[in-house]
């Protein structure tokens, strides 16, 4: 990909193509930023060499139709805050007064336009619609790594409408350079930490990882399909019963290609979906019926702390327990210091998925870590080796 510092930007009208789907309380108020933060070295890059920024984004699920519950104007005064300048609304791309008021842009400027999923032509990637958002600029960045692995109107078909013109702002350099960093030249030891609720959701990537990785801790609610494909009895705890032969499928793949894998050797359960419900720690794995498991125990956080300790490489994604109830988040915490630690003894870490991030967050360890995706499903995808249309879009543009 051409990086946008290989671009003219002087007095050239932008369009950014950014992830600003960003989760709104109940008064349509910012409640996370991380997303508009990560934008701000392309913003800046585009105003200080005097350029115009035209941002544009979705937001949620409007399925095409247009709503304030779903309008980016809700977000304007927290990007203007975290952007450290005005940001001008422009309203919908389609409309001719969005279109006079890009006119009237000044060099340094940045502006945002309407949601573009208020247009069911966005997700289906038409070229008219496409074309219509084209109008409004020069310069065409791709800066939201969050959707490129949709292939839709502003994300990849817009690049027919700007040949040579095409360039990766920041982030998604950044997102591509680290997990290919990840897949083609990771250190060895390499250790995968996959954990989340089920199996059917992370397969691909699991599978992917078997010919990369060294060593694959499984946790989480998914654990348990495989505990059971074992023969250990899981109780209450999450099963995915027709995952069952898959299961057993990847522990076969493991051993043949020399890959150890780990799940957990001890639980923390409880005998009801609940904070405050009673608990039981198991000690041959066992987890009796009317019992769930909700976390790992103390003996597979020692376990796993030194798989993690030893690891050159490290990938996490997906919680090892149910960490947001606090008095189930000991495993998941456990996990994330040990990142951190291995990290500073000079690993390199990788941490992908909303839940993982919100950990690191949480325990306020993020600056202890090499790199934190913002990717969600793209990175997923990316990580189970398919090209994703908005990064292939910008590669062909050459």
């Amino acid at each position: 990909m051409k990086s946008i510092n290989e671009a003219c930007l002087k007095g050239k009208k932008v369009l950014v193509r950014v992830d600003y789907n960003v989760p709104l309380n109940d008064k349509l108020e910012v409640t996370d930023v991380t997303r508009i933060v990560r934008t701000i070295d392309t913003v800046k890059k585009i105003t200080s060499e005097g350029g115009i920024a035209i941002l544009m984004s979705h937001l949620g699920r409007p399925k095409g139709v247009a709503s304030d519950k779903f309008s980016l104007k809700n977000i304007v005064a927290k990007a203007s805050e975290v952007l450290g300048t005005q940001v001008i609304f422009l309203g919908d791309v389609l409309d001719a007064e969005t279109e006079k008021r890009v006119a009237a842009l000044k060099e340094g400027d940045v502006a945002l336009l309407e949601n573009l999923r208020f247009h069911n032509e966005e997700e289906a990637g038409g070229e008219g619609f496409a074309q219509q958002i084209a109008r409004l600029g020069d310069l065409y960045v791709n800066d939201a790594f969050g959707t490129a692995h949709r292939a839709h109107a502003s994300t990849a078909t817009i690049t027919k409408f700007f040949p040579g013109k095409c360039y990766a702002g920041y982030l998604l350099y950044e997102e591509a350079h680290n997990l290919d960093l990840v897949l083609n030249n990771a250190g060895h030891p390499f250790t995968a930490i996959i954990g989340g609720s089920k199996i059917s959701t992370k397969l691909n990537i699991i599978t992917y990882l078997l010919d990369r990785v060294d060593s694959l801790i499984i946790a989480g609610g998914m654990s348990y399909t495989f505990l059971y494909a074992m023969g250990v009895k899981i109780g209450n705890s999450l099963l995915e019963e027709d995952m069952v032969p898959m299961a057993k499928a990847i522990i076969k793949k493991a051993h043949l290609k020399g890959v150890d894998i780990f799940f957990p050797i001890d639980n923390i359960c409880a005998d009801k979906y609940d904070n405050n419900a009673n608990q039981y720690v198991t000690t041959h794995n066992d987890i009796p019926d009317g019992w769930e498991g909700m976390d790992i125990g103390p003996r597979t956080i020692r376990k796993f702390a030194a798989i993690i300790k030893d690891s050159k490489t490290i990938l996490w994604n997906g919680p090892v327990g149910v960490y947001e109830f606090p008095n189930f988040e000991r495993g998941t915490q456990s996990i994330a210091l040990c990142v951190a630690v291995a990290t500073l003894s000079g690993a390199f870490s990788l941490i992908g998925g909303g839940d993982s991030i919100a950990a690191i967050n949480n325990y306020h360890l993020a600056n202890h870590v090499s790199y934190i995706s913002t990717g969600g499903g793209a990175m997923l995808e990316y990580l189970e080796g398919k090209e994703l249309p908005g990064i292939k879009a910008l590669n062909e543009d050459k």
